[in-house]
């Protein structure tokens, strides 16, 4: 798959999970295909992975050069003069579809001029793009920003009837268009109604639109306003992974930012930071003094002070958001009701009795639509019924509240340093299904388990991984990296799974293969191959292979392996010893 619109996680192997997200997304897509398909926004709090979603969305979509075109769009935060705004959208939109035609990824990054459009249109003989470019320096220069935006965003939708092809429409950041377009250049008459301009195309089924928003309460507000209810269907995002998913992310991460962990400590790392890939990413990429992610102390320190100090990047992070969240409701009463209901989150409370509590010189009508404004923006859950809410009770952002109101929330005990070891030892008990955890992922990341293992040993006997080694043997590994690539003169690249350096000029080199397919001998002669192109290149040092099979070898490819001096092995041995330090 190609990447013209670059990502923001990064690295695209970064992405990891999401398999029902993309599932139901799918089915989506087919029903766009069918001219069946509505519009739909995808919603959930800030740093939850929504943007990662559409933006892999869209490199699919592009990749597949199929029949549906995407169109992404990324509406900022920042205020900016609608004639301003619509010209950009509307030079983000030809350029997108100039660079689907073309197969140019270029144009995706750094989108053409308004000039270049209509010389590109007029190249072409391109009628549409001539045209709207046209009226759209037209009105540009007559200061008609209305038209200009009417026509900026009918343009996707315009151009799917008139060339019969589908459309889909990503708006990223929806709601951003009620608070920060502003009808005058100089951004005084702000236009909350600018949503409404997607009226009538919402319900469109060969340009239909995939929109995200953050603040969820807000989103709901201006949609049901000015789109109606119904023209959009609500799809709210977790914020956290499959357990499984979010333990592959912390393999990925430490690897990406190249940060020592064990195996023991992915568990915890995980199992802290809530199954949270933003939690994750954070915590491996800490600028804590100290910090250390290989032992259990240092992983608590870690993420305490993610959590606590107010500079990390963690904190900041939701301290932006949870203020925003606040200042939308306008007024002191919401911090006393997020107060309360963070500190009493054993039980649900009615609005009647919430309004007892406090005290609060409200009327239960405007109480009522505080709180549900509290938790449609994931501050507070909503409860049994639609007048019960309670406070957050697990979750990052649960901890965050929690830090942030530590000082007048006195029940908060134990602190969380100690709920965290408190967590440690209650995994430690629970090894025996964190082996088998271990197990059933080895058969997708059995790489990452491999090489953290050897990376956390200073000595390491191969003998214990594989058979073909020397029991007496040590490896005193200096460097170990994973899915490392190689091309040779002639342009065949290698892709070696786990490359392991020591400081004696010794190199391992080791094939994973994670289906439960047994391996032949074609398999091991390719794998052999590699071997002995990688010790021509590296002359100066001795290459050895081992070859890891999950579903075992054929008596022919076993032979060979032993002949040729490979280690073989057909599980990950360690994990019998998890957790057991």
């Amino acid at each position: 798959m190609e990447y013209p619109l670059p990502e923001r996680i990064g690295t695209p192997d970064l992405f990891v999970g999401r398999t029902q997200e993309f599932a139901n997304i799918g089915a989506w897509l087919r029903g766009v295909h069918k001219g069946i398909s509505g519009s739909v926004a995808l919603l959930a709090r800030k740093k939850s992975g929504k943007t990662a979603i559409v933006q892999r969305l869209f490199n699919r979509l592009w990749s597949e050069n199929g029949a549906i075109i995407p169109f992404y769009y990324e509406i900022k935060a920042k205020k900016v003069g609608l004639a301003t705004f619509a010209e950009d959208y509307f030079r983000h939109f030809a350029s997108q579809y100039i660079s689907f035609l073309e197969r140019d990824p270029a144009l995706v990054r750094k989108p053409f001029q308004l000039e270049e459009i209509l010389d590109y249109g007029r190249q072409q003989q391109n009628r549409y793009l001539v045209s709207d470019v046209e009226a759209l320096l037209r009105e540009k220069e007559s200061g008609h920003a209305d038209l200009m935006w009417m026509l900026a965003y009918q343009a996707p939708h315009t151009y799917a009837g008139v060339l019969e092809r589908r459309w889909v429409v990503m708006l990223d950041e929806f709601q951003n268009l009620s608070e920060y377009i502003y009808t005058d250049e100089l951004k005084t008459l702000k236009d909350e109604s600018m949503v409404g301009s997607y009226h009538e195309h919402a319900e469109s089924k060969i340009a239909p639109m995939f929109v995200t928003g953050s603040y969820v309460g807000w989103l709901v507000h201006v949609v049901n306003k000015y789109l109606e209810a119904g023209r959009l269907d609500f799809w709210m995002l977790s914020p956290y992974l499959k357990s499984e998913e979010a333990l592959e992310a912390v393999y990925r991460y430490a690897d990406y930012f190249e940060v020592p962990i064990t195996n023991q400590t992915a568990v915890l790392i995980n199992q802290l930071c809530q199954s949270d890939p933003f939690f994750i990413s954070r915590v491996l990429s800490s600028q804590a003094s100290h910090k250390d992610l290989t032992h259990a102390k240092g992983v608590s320190d870690t993420v305490h002070y993610e959590l606590t100090e107010r500079k990390s990047g963690f904190a900041r992070t939701w301290a932006e958001y949870i203020d925003l969240s606040l200042d939308r409701i306008n007024d002191t009463h919401a911090r006393k009701i997020l107060l309360f209901l963070t500190k009493h989150a054993e039980r649900e409370w009615t609005h009647h009795e919430i309004q007892d509590e406090l005290n609060l010189p409200l009327d239960l009508k405007e109480l009522l639509r505080k709180l549900l404004t509290l938790s449609q923006s994931d501050l507070i859950e909503e409860g049994s019924s639609d007048i019960h809410f309670r406070g957050l009770r697990d979750g990052t952002l649960y901890l965050i509240l929690r830090n942030r109101f530590e000082e007048e929330v006195r029940e908060f005990e134990p602190a969380l340093r100690q709920d965290f070891m408190l967590q440690y030892e209650a995994l430690k008990k629970q090894n025996r299904a964190l082996q088998g955890k271990l197990n059933h992922l080895s058969g997708k990341i059995a790489e990452d388990l491999l090489a953290t293992e050897l990376r956390s040993r200073k000595r390491v006997h191969l003998s214990d991984f594989f058979e073909g080694f020397e029991t007496e043997a040590t490896w005193n590994l200096s460097e170990v990296r994973t899915r490392v690539q190689f091309q040779r003169p002639d342009g065949k690249s290698y892709e070696i799974d786990v490359w392991a350096k020591t400081d004696s000029n010794r190199l391992l080199c080791i094939e994973v293969k994670k289906s439960q397919t047994v391996m032949g001998l074609p398999t091991v002669q390719d794998f052999l191959e590699k071997l002995n192109w990688l010790q021509g290149s590296f002359k100066e040092q001795s290459v050895r292979g081992a070859f890891l099979s999950m579903g075992g070898f054929t008596e022919e490819a076993q032979e060979f392996c032993q002949k040729h001096r490979i280690g073989t092995a057909l599980r990950l041995v360690f994990i019998d010893h998890f957790f057991e330090s």
